[in-house]
């Protein structure tokens, strides 16, 4: 399995489906993140999945690059808890032995119906 499978499979499993129950498979033991409100390590991410699962997110993944052991993901995140809520996000996963070593992200909330200057749409 390529590291972009790795991940694609991730957020299906786990942010699509709202499960944690396979977070062993898919992290490290000594997971780092640089995402400010979230801990480091399996224990850090299932506390932050917890609250954030609440909201009943899913990510409908746009674009998906692979450069070595980092994998970029570029998705919308909508919320069936608050429709009216949306995210343009990019992850970005560093892997090793197969598993996420490392995580960053960039996200803006957006008004999906609010149009862009430029007339090219947020996606």
């Amino acid at each position: 399995m390529t590291n972009k499978e790795i991940v694609l499979e991730f957020i299906d499993k786990v942010f699509n489906a709202w499960d944690l129950t396979d977070c062993d498979k898919y992290m490290r033991p000594d997971y780092r993140q640089h995402s400010p409100e979230v801990k480091d390590g399996r224990d850090g991410f299932k506390e932050f999945a917890e609250g954030f699962f609440k909201g009943k997110p899913h990510m409908h993944v746009f674009k998906i690059a692979e450069d070595g052991d980092m994998v970029f993901v570029f998705f919308k995140c909508t919320f069936g808890a608050n429709p009216d809520m949306t995210a343009k996000v990019c992850d970005i996963y560093r892997l090793e032995d197969g598993m996420l070593a490392e995580h960053w992200d960039v996200l803006q909330s957006i008004n999906p119906d609010d149009p862009c200057a430029s007339g090219n749409g947020h996606f």
